[in-house]
């Protein structure tokens, strides 16, 4: 199947690549040759594998899938699912923000394939290095999921939950693999997808995630706002995003949650893609200047 996705408001499927190219997360269950993005996941609509390429237009992006599904998901692991046209003057309000969004134009937030592939991640990295994270997430995928071939290349979907729902020792500590077990029921209950967590409140989404085997409330967030995509949400548990904020903006350090909630509140409604900007390019301390 083939269809195009126009973005409303401003757009750089290129800088969406590099960001790719430089993420962990993706190992070789995606992959970037810098015009054109390929990767495999596991389709919520029935779980079942899908190979997409993407290539850019002026605007936008073309899609191919390898079957008639995942016009919405390509949509949301891009961004492209939400109007950005506003986005903009967030940053003519912030000018810190500000002075972000025009290092790097038109970068939008970059999601996991699935928000049940984010919460797996979520619990795969905890006390480990994102790049341990990734060859374990990436034998798993081999082990237990399926290779589509894209363009003439073998990708693996990282595999649906049925498959790890009574699935054991795929290369985890015994706890972590009773965590994935049950997020794996979660997600064939429906709680754990995109399209679920995207229908609620994000404050309620949270509340609800953090429910879950082996999900905190800094999993919860990634897991809302990384894999399911929601635009505009607070997650009060970003320690790394916080201590970016401390530096673009001279927060104390003894500074509460309440002071970064209100930083961002100047964001919506775009609180996530914000986050996601200064994350992604790494700010220091004295490298935006305070305002």
């Amino acid at each position: 199947m083939r269809f195009t996705l126009d973005a409303k408001g401003p757009y750089d499927f290129e800088a969406a690549l590099r960001f790719v190219e430089d993420w962990p997360v993706t190992g070789a269950l995606g992959h970037s040759d810098g015009r054109t993005l390929r990767f495999a996941y596991a389709a919520e609509a029935d779980w079942r594998p899908v190979g997409v390429t993407v290539t850019g237009t002026p605007g936008g992006v073309e899609v191919t899938t390898t079957r008639a599904v995942g016009r919405g998901e390509v949509a949301r692991i891009l961004s492209l699912d939400v109007d950005g046209s506003g986005f903009a003057a967030a940053g003519e309000k912030d000018p810190v923000l500000g002075e972000v969004q025009r290092l790097r134009p038109g970068l939008r937030p970059v999601c996991f394939w699935s928000a049940w592939e984010a919460a797996c991640w979520a619990v795969i990295v905890q006390r480990s290095s994102m790049y341990i994270a990734a060859r374990i997430k990436q034998r798993i995928a081999e082990r237990y999921g399926a290779e589509v071939e894209v363009d003439g290349r073998g990708y693996f979907a990282f595999p649906p939950p049925a498959a790890l729902v009574d699935a054991g020792g795929f290369g985890l500590p015994e706890r972590k693999e009773e965590w994935v077990r049950g997020l794996a029921r979660a997600a064939l209950d429906g709680v754990l997808t995109g399209e679920y967590l995207r229908s609620v409140e994000p404050e309620e989404a949270l509340a609800e995630l953090r429910r879950l085997p082996g999900v905190g409330g800094f999993s919860a967030g990634l897991i809302l706002t990384r894999g399911a995509g929601a635009p505009d949400a607070f997650v009060g548990e970003e320690p790394r995003l916080f201590g970016v904020l401390r530096g673009a903006y001279g927060i104390g350090e003894d500074a509460g949650v309440g002071v970064y909630r209100g930083v961002m509140e100047g964001w919506r409604p775009y609180r996530s893609w914000g986050a996601f900007l200064f994350r992604a390019l790494g700010y220091r301390q004295g490298e935006v200047a305070a305002r």
